[in-house]
């Protein structure tokens, strides 16, 4: 089990220090904000045709925060709106400890401890609800939640 941490801990830190597609290119956001723990994340994405085309994302906050948004991009990039709808809600269920299939969801399998943080929930999500929130069309400026 050491060994499985470990891993998780590498593949979290990894992608908090070399993240995917980091900087906003103008595309439709999503820009939230968690006042409790300072976490500060903008998500865009442009989507043809029912395709996330692009995603990127731009922010501050702790490492789970930030990892989480780079996986989220490496994983919906290309992917279809029904595909993120589906794998959002597996994450969610994931981070909260649920039993399911996760193997879809690739590098944000390492989040799955954040279930026994329950303050950490928000952050690893953080960025998952603001996908979630362009693909709805529900953009706005600056939102805290």
């Amino acid at each position: 089990m050491d060994k499985l941490r470990n891993l998780y801990q590498t593949v979290i830190m990894d992608h908090y220090r070399n993240p995917y597609n980091k900087g906003l290119k103008g595309y439709p956001k999503v820009h939230l904000k968690n006042p409790a723990c300072g976490d500060d994340i903008t998500i865009e994405a442009k989507v043809n045709n029912g395709v996330i085309e692009t995603i990127n994302h731009n922010g501050t906050g702790c490492s789970i925060c930030c990892a989480s948004a780079s996986m989220l991009c490496l994983l919906m990039e290309g992917k279809t709106v029904e595909f993120a709808r589906k794998e959002i809600n597996k994450f969610y269920n994931l981070v909260q400890g649920k039993d399911g299939d996760y193997e879809s969801l690739g590098d944000a399998n390492s989040l799955s401890g954040v279930a026994s943080f329950p303050a950490r929930i928000r952050c690893a999500t953080i960025s998952w609800k603001a996908l979630e929130m362009v693909l709805e069309g529900d953009l706005d400026e600056e939102r805290e939640i």
